[in-house]
C-alpha cells in the first residue's frame, strides 16, 4: 500500500462517508436530554472516540476540547461526553471545574445511565476514599489477574461485583479484557452477559469488542444475536467493529443486503470495504439502483483499494452523481488501473464538467506525467486554465519542463 493510500485510509477512518445521514444540531442550549437515535449527528461518534483516546493517552486538554464539542451537539453521547469532560478535568489541577461539570451533569441529565459513574467520580474528588488504606486500581487489577490464573471461580466473583458496581470504566475495561483472554468457559459467560444485557452502553460496547477478539463459533453466534435483538444503533455499530475483528465477512454482507436502516446498511457496506470484500461489493453494486447505496459502495471500494471495480463503474455509469463519486475515488485509490481509466474517461467524454472531475482526480493521484500529457493536447481555454491551476500546485520535473515550454513560446 503506497503512502498516499495509507494517508487517505487513516483520514477516512475518522471522517464519515458522504453516504451517511447528515444532521446538524440546532443552536439552542447545549444542555438537554439526548435526542432520539435517528436525530443524532454521525460526527459525534468520531469526536467522542477521539476524546476518549486522548483521555486514555493523558492528553487531557485535547480530551476536554473534544468532549465539549460532543456536548454541544446534544446527541446520544452528550451525557457521556459531559461525564468524560469531568473525568478529564479531574486528572488535571482543575478539581473545582471537575466538580462544577458534575453539577452541570446532574442538572442536565438527571436520568442518565452514567449517574453511577458520576457518583463515583464525585466521591473520589471529595476524598471519601482513603488512599492510605485502599489499594490502587492497578494493584487490584494485578491481584485479579493472578487470582484468575490460580483460582478462576473466586476471581469471577470479584469480576461480577466490579462489573455490576461502581468501579471505574478503566477497571471494568481491564476486567473484560482479562475475561476475554481466559480459556475458562465461565469467564466467557460473564463477558457475553455484559455484551448482551449491560445497562451501561459504553461498557456493553467494550464487551462486544472483546467478544469479537475470540472469533469462535460461540462468539459469532452471540454477535449475531446482539445485532438482531438490539434497538440501539450505537450497539449495532459496535457489533460491526467486532465482526471486523473476527473476520466475520459473511455476517456483515448479510446485513448489507437485508438491513432496512440506510445508516446501518451503509455502515455495513463501509465495513465490507475495510474487510477487503471486493467481490461482494461489486455484486452489490450490480444488484442495487439506490444512488446513496451505490455511493457508499464506491466509497467502500476505495477503502479496499479496488481500482478495477471503480474503473468499471467510472467507464459505464450514467448517473452524474454516482459517476462523480467513482471518478473522485479513482483518484484517491491510486494504481496504474485507475490512471488508465481516468485517462480514457477524459479522452472519451466531451463535457467540460466531467473532464474537470478527471483533472481533480488525477491531481489527487499525483499523476504529474499523465496530467502534463493531457494538458499538452487540450485546446479548450477553460480546461487549459483548469490544468494550469492544478499543475501550479504540484512539483515535478515533468511539470517544470512543461512550464518552461510554455514560457518559451
Amino acid at each position: 500500500m503506497n503512502r498516499r493510500l495509507l494517508f487517505v485510509l487513516m483520514f477516512l477512518a475518522v471522517v464519515p462517508s458522504t453516504a451517511q445521514v447528515r444532521v446538524q444540531s440546532s443552536p439552542v442550549s447545549p444542555f438537554a436530554e439526548p435526542r432520539d437515535p435517528e436525530q443524532a449527528n454521525p460526527r459525534e461518534d468520531d469526536l467522542y472516540t477521539q476524546g476518549y483516546e486522548a483521555l486514555e493517552n493523558g492528553n487531557y486538554d485535547e480530551a476536554i476540547a473534544k468532549f465539549d464539542q460532543v456536548v454541544k451537539m446534544r446527541g446520544r453521547k452528550a451525557d457521556a461526553a459531559l461525564f468524560r469532560k469531568a473525568e478529564a478535568l479531574s486528572k488535571t489541577v482543575n478539581k473545582g471545574q471537575a466538580l462544577a461539570t458534575i453539577a452541570e451533569f446532574r442538572k442536565a441529565y438527571p436520568q442518565s445511565t452514567w449517574k453511577k459513574e458520576v457518583d463515583r467520580l464525585e466521591n473520589e474528588l471529595k476524598g471519601t476514599a482513603n488512599p492510605d488504606v485502599v489499594p490502587s486500581e492497578e494493584e487490584k487489577i494485578q491481584a485479579f489477574v493472578a487470582l484468575m490464573n490460580s483460582d478462576p471461580e473466586r476471581g469471577l466473583t470479584f469480576a461480577k461485583a466490579w462489573l455490576q458496581g461502581n468501579a471505574s470504566t478503566r477497571m471494568k475495561d481491564k476486567v473484560l479484557y482479562v475475561l476475554a483472554t481466559q480459556g475458562n468457559e465461565k469467564a466467557q459467560d460473564v463477558l457475553l452477559a455484559v455484551a448482551k444485557t449491560s445497562n451501561e452502553p459504553d461498557l456493553q460496547k467494550r464487551a462486544i469488542k472483546y467478544v469479537g477478539m475470540s472469533g469462535n463459533s460461540r462468539s459469532r453466534a452471540a454477535l449475531k444475536e446482539i445485532y438482531q435483538s438490539s434497538t440501539n444503533i450505537d450497539i449495532k455499530k459496535a457489533v460491526f467493529h467486532a465482526w471486523m475483528m473476527c473476520g466475520c465477512k459473511a455476517e456483515v454482507l448479510a446485513v448489507a443486503n437485508t438491513e432496512r436502516s440506510p445508516e446501518l446498511r451503509h455502515e455495513a457496506v463501509r465495513y465490507l470495504g475495510l474487510m477487503g470484500g471486493r467481490d461482494e461489493l461489486r455484486a452489490m453494486y450490480k444488484n442495487t439502483t439506490d444512488p446513496e447505496t451505490r455511493a457508499a459502495i464506491i466509497h467502500a471500494m476505495m477503502l479496499c483499494g479496488d481500482s478495477q471495480g471503480l474503473a468499471e463503474i467510472a467507464t459505464t455509469e450514467k448517473d452524474p452523481i454516482v459517476l462523480e463519486a467513482a471518478i473522485h475515488n479513482l483518484g484517491l485509490v491510486g494504481g496504474s488501473e485507475s490512471l488508465t481509466a481516468l485517462t480514457n474517461i477524459y479522452n472519451s467524454h466531451t463535457d467540460v464538467a466531467t473532464k474537470k472531475l478527471v483533472i481533480h482526480a488525477l491531481f489527487l493521484h499525483g499523476a504529474a506525467r499523465e496530467m502534463v500529457a493531457l494538458a499538452r493536447k487540450e485546446t479548450n481555454p477553460e480546461l487549459k486554465k483548469e490544468w494550469m491551476r492544478k499543475l501550479s500546485l504540484m512539483n515535478s520535473p515533468e511539470i517544470a519542463e512543461y512550464m518552461i515550454e510554455i514560457l518559451n513560446k
